[in-house]
């Protein structure tokens, strides 16, 4: 009987040596890591839509971004937004060793709230959010602009920490996650659906 389906589905699918070590350095750091089985999705999703342009909310070790470009074409660009410099330093080590050029990876540091304003309206197929929990409403009103028609936008860590279906769990973190899950899942703007894919991902077609 299997008793652990997140641990089973990571360890069915295989990780890239490049991602495999961007693990073990994020780890090394203390920085978060992308489970198997949520980078596969990106990937997938990434095909999907044949993402050539792709937003990045937090960029962490690099680890979600070199899943989303290993569905991307040699063309495809990941702008990774982060104001943490040592994310930034981990990542690059991590895109330099899997061969990724600085055209592919954009690196930009700052705040999320004052970088997304100033990219291109309209000019990305996908968006992945990565961090700050509270400030997730910003990003999506920012998002909705960023995005093609058709375009994806994907909130990792929608369960966060498995804590959002808990009605009892009342934190400032917990309370700002449910509530993006239910304002995304009833917004006409958007086709929805959460799926419990390693902390949860938030997938949001925009219509």
């Amino acid at each position: 009987m299997i008793t652990d389906v997140r641990g089973f589905a990571d360890e069915s699918i295989p990780e890239s040596e490049a991602i495999a070590a961007a693990r073990a350095d994020a780890m090394e750091s203390g920085l978060p890591v992308v489970s198997t089985s949520v980078g596969a999705a990106l990937r997938l999703f990434a095909l999907l839509v044949d993402a050539r342009n792709v937003v990045e909310v937090g960029t962490g070790s690099g680890m979600a971004a070199l899943w989303l470009l290993s569905g991307m074409g040699e063309d495809g660009v990941v702008t990774s937004i982060d104001p943490e410099a040592e994310h930034h330093r981990v990542a690059r080590a991590a895109f330099d060793r899997a061969g990724i050029t600085h055209r592919r990876a954009r690196l930009i540091p700052g705040r999320p709230t004052e970088v997304l304003p100033r990219l291109t309206a309209s000019g990305y197929e996908l968006v992945l959010l990565n961090r700050d929990p509270r400030a997730m409403a910003d990003y999506v009103s920012e998002s909705i602009r960023l995005l093609k028609p058709g375009g994806l936008l994907i909130t990792h860590d929608s369960l966060w920490h498995d804590r959002v279906p808990d009605p009892a769990q009342r934190d400032a973190d917990t309370v700002a996650v449910r509530e993006l899950v239910r304002d995304l899942l009833a917004d006409e703007r958007f086709d929805s659906t959460l799926l419990p894919v390693g902390a949860g991902l938030l997938v949001s077609r925009l219509r």
